[in-house]
């Protein structure tokens, strides 16, 4: 199961960006853990400076917009 963060004040592309990851997860059949952070202070603390940002297993994979399907497919491939 991955473990995927989403890094993000509550904005639009914050929630597109998670409402993406869910759908691609759910179209694969693939376990994931999707957590939405909007603590500053953590998501200063993996470095992202534009939101949304997003997190796998601990490693920053993307920041800023959001990320295009084919992206999303990849990480959960």
């Amino acid at each position: 199961m991955k473990d995927i963060k989403v890094l993000g004040s509550g904005c639009a592309n914050c929630k597109t960006t998670l409402k993406l990851i869910e759908e691609v997860a759910q179209a694969r059949g693939v376990a994931i853990n999707l957590e939405k952070v909007d603590d500053m202070a953590a998501i200063l603390g993996y470095g992202v400076m534009s939101t949304p940002g997003v997190v796998i297993d601990g490693k920053v994979v993307h920041a800023g917009g959001v990320p295009d399907r084919r992206k999303v497919e990849a990480w959960l491939a």
